[in-house]
């Protein structure tokens, strides 16, 4: 059975670390402190005193001052790894943990999981090609030497990295590795540690080269382990649950996000708030819990996104500078159909296909997939499509060479509904409002990823009333535009009010408009 060595590099809130290192080695496992030479030498006293009769506690031998970005978080991490190889001779797996993470399953849940798979756990993209790293610095982390810690002292730290661009004093990777990137969070088996640190001994130049480039911790762990390591023994994934904003802020879990926490695919979670007592209690309990069930929705992430999402209505792409006078043509007309129920929009449309013969595309800005000609590109992504919308759409009315074009899209889509009403040509909406039921909304939200197969009944429960009233606002806004040609068509409305208002958004005779309104089951899920 999996027995486990947790790492842990902490710096703060010494009866936190105390009550963490209880818990966690309550279970069977072990675990190796390093705490910060930074902190209040009592503090650290104040852990040794409490923890210093649980022979399943070592501290690591040598403690040092740690810096964010710096060497020293992975040289405290090689004491911490050293410390717990001689101590812990039984412990199969190594997991690095900082004080701010707490466990999101039990340890039988944990150890059965890490029986499943011989194999490391540990998130390594390669370095160059990957888009890991989103903003900032990128081969500026390798190619210069850095001396100073860019938050501490960025004065000398912009002064030596200006310096050595000017002067290009710019230096190579070692040959035989190839630099990888990924979160520090990682969970490694005891013969790849043994194999790390036999590393660190005999490869000097590369231990050299790590010692000053920035943010060694998301890399020297993640290229290691790729050069020693089959492909196949490694998960390019973290086993702990953690998120960040959209300013690239880690998200911090409070007292309330206990069930969401246990639904996520992880064994772990961090940040948890140090307020978040009753948060941590649970979890803590629960570690030891070794009769607690798990499912599994995964849905944190993409919940997070929408939820925050929700607060930032307006956000969208600047239009490109030679699109600021284009139209798509004052003789064209645009009919756009829009309905949340994508399904029902596409059963409607195929129909006017069939019956006017008018050139129709399904929610282009929305599906990746859509079905479209070759446009010489602009075509091939959504952010392609929303960003050239203007020359997408005229580009689509050349190669079909008519004068009208129906196309669906999403009453989410407010500001794409906005600059083509704003357009020299006419266009004209027609709004399909549906009803929808709990099990569509319960489909919906596992189709976009805010709740999946496992998801509770409470869960879900609490989600339908926002995603329902999301539904209902979209509608709202687009009324609240006050576009010129906003026709409804609504699910409860009778055969002749149908017929009447497709045929005033066609403008076609009332017996195509009849043979449309009669599609057969057009509502139905």
């Amino acid at each position: 059975m999996a027995r486990i060595a947790f790492i842990l590099l902490c710096h703060k809130d010494p009866q936190a670390i105390v009550r963490q290192a209880e818990m966690l080695t309550a279970s069977g496992d072990f675990i190796a402190i390093h705490f910060d030479a930074r902190a209040k030498s009592e503090h650290f006293e104040m852990i040794q005193t409490a923890l210093k009769d649980n022979p399943s506690v070592a501290f690591a031998r040598r403690r040092i001052r740690c810096g964010w970005g710096e060497w020293s978080l992975v040289q405290a991490t090689l004491h911490a790894i050293e410390t717990a190889l001689e101590s812990f001779p039984r412990a199969t797996h190594f997991y690095m943990l900082s004080g701010d993470c707490a466990p999101i399953k039990s340890a039988s849940f944990a150890h059965a999981f890490l029986d499943a798979a011989d194999v490391d756990y540990i998130e390594s993209f390669d370095f160059f090609e990957s888009d890991w790293i989103r903003t900032g610095m990128k081969q500026d982390r390798l190619i210069y030497r850095h001396f100073f810690n860019e938050r501490t002292q960025s004065r000398w730290f912009y002064a030596a990295y200006n310096l050595q661009r000017r002067l290009r004093l710019t230096r190579a990777i070692p040959d035989d590795i190839q630099v990888q990137i990924g979160s520090q969070w990682w969970c490694l088996r005891r013969r790849t540690v043994e194999w790390v640190m036999d590393f660190t001994r005999t490869r000097r130049d590369v231990m050299r080269f790590f010692r000053t480039t920035w943010i060694p911790d998301e890399t020297f762990f993640q290229t290691l382990v790729r050069h020693m390591v089959p492909e196949t023994e490694i998960r390019s994934r973290t086993l702990t649950f953690l998120m960040f904003t959209a300013y690239g802020m880690p998200v911090a879990f409070y007292n309330d996000h206990y069930d969401l926490l246990l639904g996520q695919d992880y064994l772990f979670a961090r940040k948890i708030s140090p307020e978040a007592l009753d948060l941590k209690q649970r979890l803590g309990t629960l570690y030891n819990n070794a009769g607690a069930s798990f499912q599994i929705s995964n849905e944190g992430r993409s919940l997070f996104t929408f939820l925050t999402a929700r607060g930032r209505e307006g956000r969208r792409f600047a239009r490109r500078f030679w699109e600021t006078e284009s139209t798509l043509g004052r003789e064209r007309e645009l009919l756009i159909v829009v309905c949340k129920r994508w399904h029902v929009a596409k059963r409607f449309v195929d129909h006017i296909r069939k019956v006017t013969g008018l050139p129709a595309v399904e929610y282009l800005f929305n599906e990746e997939n859509t079905a479209l000609p070759d446009l010489g590109g602009i075509q091939r992504s959504l952010g392609k499509r929303a960003r050239h919308r203007r020359a997408l759409v005229r580009m689509l009315f050349e190669y079909y060479r008519a004068d009208r074009l129906v196309v669906c899209m999403d009453p989410g889509d407010l500001d794409i509904l906005q600059d083509f009403c704003r357009d020299r040509a006419t266009t004209k909406l027609l709004e399909i409002q549906c009803a929808f039921s709990d099990a569509y909304l319960i489909g919906h939200a596992r189709r976009v990823g805010l709740a999946g197969e496992q998801s509770p009944p409470e869960t879900l429960a609490r989600l339908l009333p926002t995603i329902r009233g999301d539904m209902i606002h979209e509608s709202d806004r687009i009324r609240d535009a006050q576009f010129e040609n906003h026709m409804i068509l609504r699910e409860r409305d009778g055969r002749d009010q149908r017929i009447r208002l497709i045929q005033r958004f066609l403008d076609i005779s009332p017996e195509m408009a009849q043979e449309i309104a009669d599609t057969h089951h057009l509502f139905a899920d």
